[in-house]
Protein backbone atom coordinates (compact mmCIF):
# COMPACT_ATOMS: atom_id res chain seq x y z
CA UNK A 1 0.00 0.00 0.00
CA UNK A 2 1.44 3.34 -1.06
CA UNK A 3 0.80 6.59 1.00
CA UNK A 4 0.63 9.25 -1.11
CA UNK A 5 1.06 12.65 0.87
CA UNK A 6 -0.99 15.71 -0.68
CA UNK A 7 -4.07 17.28 0.68
CA UNK A 8 -4.70 18.27 -3.01
CA UNK A 9 -8.05 15.85 -3.46
CA UNK A 10 -7.87 16.53 -6.94
CA UNK A 11 -4.35 14.89 -7.46
CA UNK A 12 -5.60 12.24 -4.76
CA UNK A 13 -8.38 11.04 -7.53
CA UNK A 14 -5.91 11.50 -10.49
CA UNK A 15 -3.24 9.00 -8.40
CA UNK A 16 -6.53 6.64 -7.21
CA UNK A 17 -7.66 6.32 -10.91
CA UNK A 18 -3.80 4.90 -11.90
CA UNK A 19 -2.87 3.42 -8.55
CA UNK A 20 -6.23 1.93 -7.18
CA UNK A 21 -5.78 1.46 -3.93
CA UNK A 22 -3.67 4.21 -2.35
CA UNK A 23 -4.16 6.41 0.98
CA UNK A 24 -4.32 10.18 1.36
CA UNK A 25 -2.25 11.50 4.18
CA UNK A 26 -2.30 15.02 4.83
CA UNK A 27 0.41 15.88 6.66
CA UNK A 28 1.97 19.11 4.60
CA UNK A 29 5.62 19.67 3.91
CA UNK A 30 7.73 22.62 3.45
CA UNK A 31 7.61 23.62 -0.35
CA UNK A 32 10.93 25.25 -0.39
CA UNK A 33 11.76 28.13 -3.06
CA UNK A 34 14.01 26.44 -5.21
CA UNK A 35 15.13 26.19 -9.09
CA UNK A 36 13.52 22.92 -10.02
CA UNK A 37 10.63 20.75 -9.11
CA UNK A 38 13.21 17.92 -8.42
CA UNK A 39 15.43 19.70 -5.55
CA UNK A 40 11.25 20.62 -4.25
CA UNK A 41 9.85 17.39 -4.18
CA UNK A 42 13.82 15.16 -2.98
CA UNK A 43 13.45 18.23 -0.17
CA UNK A 44 9.78 17.48 0.85
CA UNK A 45 10.89 13.70 0.52
CA UNK A 46 13.46 14.27 2.78
CA UNK A 47 11.42 16.31 5.78
CA UNK A 48 7.97 13.76 5.24
CA UNK A 49 11.00 10.86 6.03
CA UNK A 50 11.96 12.64 8.98
CA UNK A 51 9.22 13.40 10.37
CA UNK A 52 7.92 9.91 9.84
CA UNK A 53 10.83 8.62 11.23
CA UNK A 54 10.69 10.43 14.08
CA UNK A 55 6.64 8.65 14.71
CA UNK A 56 8.27 5.71 13.91
CA UNK A 57 5.80 5.24 10.51
CA UNK A 58 8.84 5.43 8.09
CA UNK A 59 7.92 1.52 7.38
CA UNK A 60 5.56 2.40 4.72
CA UNK A 61 5.64 3.12 0.94
CA UNK A 62 5.39 7.05 0.36
CA UNK A 63 5.03 9.28 -2.45
CA UNK A 64 4.54 12.72 -3.07
CA UNK A 65 4.31 15.36 -6.29
CA UNK A 66 4.76 18.44 -6.92
CA UNK A 67 4.25 20.23 -9.93
CA UNK A 68 4.36 23.25 -11.85
CA UNK A 69 3.03 25.42 -15.21
CA UNK A 70 5.69 26.22 -17.42
CA UNK A 71 4.83 29.45 -20.20
CA UNK A 72 7.23 30.15 -22.54
CA UNK A 73 6.69 33.70 -22.66
CA UNK A 74 6.69 34.71 -19.03
CA UNK A 75 10.01 32.67 -19.41
CA UNK A 76 9.28 29.92 -17.55
CA UNK A 77 6.86 31.83 -14.44
CA UNK A 78 5.07 30.73 -12.78
CA UNK A 79 7.00 27.04 -12.99
CA UNK A 80 8.25 26.28 -8.98
CA UNK A 81 5.74 29.32 -7.76
CA UNK A 82 2.85 27.52 -9.43
CA UNK A 83 0.73 27.25 -5.97
CA UNK A 84 1.38 30.46 -4.72
CA UNK A 85 0.59 32.23 -8.06
CA UNK A 86 -2.46 30.37 -8.14
CA UNK A 87 -3.26 30.88 -4.48
CA UNK A 88 -2.73 34.20 -5.36
CA UNK A 89 -3.87 35.59 -8.83
CA UNK A 90 -5.26 32.73 -9.74
CA UNK A 91 -6.13 31.56 -13.56
CA UNK A 92 -7.66 35.53 -14.12
CA UNK A 93 -4.24 36.76 -13.07
CA UNK A 94 -2.11 34.45 -15.61
CA UNK A 95 -4.47 35.57 -18.74
CA UNK A 96 -3.77 39.08 -17.64
CA UNK A 97 -0.21 38.42 -17.54
CA UNK A 98 -0.32 36.79 -20.89
CA UNK A 99 -2.59 39.55 -23.04
CA UNK A 100 -0.97 40.87 -25.61
CA UNK A 101 1.46 37.91 -26.01
CA UNK A 102 1.63 35.61 -29.17
CA UNK A 103 3.66 32.80 -27.70
CA UNK A 104 0.93 30.98 -26.14
CA UNK A 105 3.54 27.37 -25.35
CA UNK A 106 3.33 26.18 -21.89
CA UNK A 107 4.52 22.58 -20.43
CA UNK A 108 3.17 21.41 -17.26
CA UNK A 109 5.40 19.52 -15.34
CA UNK A 110 5.19 17.05 -12.67
CA UNK A 111 7.68 15.37 -10.39
CA UNK A 112 6.75 12.15 -8.21
CA UNK A 113 9.28 11.39 -5.45
CA UNK A 114 9.34 7.99 -3.65
CA UNK A 115 10.72 6.12 -0.87
CA UNK A 116 9.83 2.78 0.79
CA UNK A 117 11.85 0.93 3.50
CA UNK A 118 15.08 0.32 2.91
CA UNK A 119 15.41 2.70 -1.12
CA UNK A 120 16.75 5.66 -1.16
CA UNK A 121 13.77 8.21 -2.61
CA UNK A 122 13.50 7.59 -6.43
CA UNK A 123 12.39 10.83 -9.22
CA UNK A 124 9.96 10.12 -11.68
CA UNK A 125 8.90 13.12 -14.12
CA UNK A 126 6.49 13.98 -16.66
CA UNK A 127 5.42 16.82 -18.78
CA UNK A 128 1.92 18.00 -21.16
CA UNK A 129 2.71 20.54 -23.74
CA UNK A 130 -0.11 22.92 -24.48
CA UNK A 131 -0.91 26.28 -24.60
CA UNK A 132 -2.46 29.11 -22.53
CA UNK A 133 -5.52 29.40 -23.85
CA UNK A 134 -7.45 33.21 -24.25
CA UNK A 135 -10.04 32.21 -21.65
CA UNK A 136 -10.94 29.95 -18.81
CA UNK A 137 -13.13 27.14 -19.99
CA UNK A 138 -14.47 23.93 -18.11
CA UNK A 139 -14.99 23.57 -14.35
CA UNK A 140 -13.50 19.71 -14.17
CA UNK A 141 -10.24 19.18 -12.81
CA UNK A 142 -8.79 21.89 -10.97
CA UNK A 143 -6.02 24.35 -10.58
CA UNK A 144 -4.78 25.83 -14.32
CA UNK A 145 -6.72 23.06 -15.62
CA UNK A 146 -9.07 25.58 -17.16
CA UNK A 147 -6.55 27.70 -19.02
CA UNK A 148 -4.52 24.95 -20.04
CA UNK A 149 -5.59 23.76 -23.59
CA UNK A 150 -3.95 21.08 -25.39
CA UNK A 151 -5.68 20.92 -29.30
CA UNK A 152 -8.98 23.20 -28.81
CA UNK A 153 -9.73 22.00 -25.30
CA UNK A 154 -8.63 22.83 -22.08
CA UNK A 155 -7.90 20.18 -19.51
CA UNK A 156 -10.88 21.92 -17.57
CA UNK A 157 -13.41 20.28 -19.85
CA UNK A 158 -11.72 17.18 -20.57
CA UNK A 159 -13.01 13.83 -18.39
CA UNK A 160 -10.86 12.67 -16.10
CA UNK A 161 -10.21 9.41 -17.72
CA UNK A 162 -9.02 11.58 -20.97
CA UNK A 163 -6.85 13.72 -18.63
CA UNK A 164 -5.31 10.82 -16.95
CA UNK A 165 -4.36 9.46 -20.36
CA UNK A 166 -2.17 12.57 -21.22
CA UNK A 167 -1.45 14.54 -18.34
CA UNK A 168 2.34 15.55 -16.95
CA UNK A 169 1.15 14.05 -13.44
CA UNK A 170 -0.63 10.55 -14.71
CA UNK A 171 2.89 10.32 -16.89
CA UNK A 172 4.93 10.61 -13.73
CA UNK A 173 2.74 8.41 -11.70
CA UNK A 174 2.63 6.14 -14.79
CA UNK A 175 6.04 5.76 -14.78
CA UNK A 176 6.31 5.04 -11.02
CA UNK A 177 4.06 2.43 -11.32
CA UNK A 178 5.75 0.74 -13.85
CA UNK A 179 8.30 0.93 -11.73
CA UNK A 180 7.04 -0.84 -9.24
CA UNK A 181 5.54 -3.14 -11.18
CA UNK A 182 8.77 -4.25 -13.21
CA UNK A 183 10.51 -4.81 -9.12
CA UNK A 184 7.68 -7.66 -8.75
Amino acid sequence: MIYFVTGNKGKYAEARAIFGELIQMDIGYTEIQADSLEEVAAYGMKEVASRLAGKGQLDRAVMLEDAGLFVEALKGFPGVYSAYVQKTVGNSGVLRLMEGEHDRRACFKSVVAYIEPGIEPVMFTGELHGQIGFEARGSKGFGYDPIFYVGEESLGEMEIERKNRISHRAASMRALKSWLDGRQ
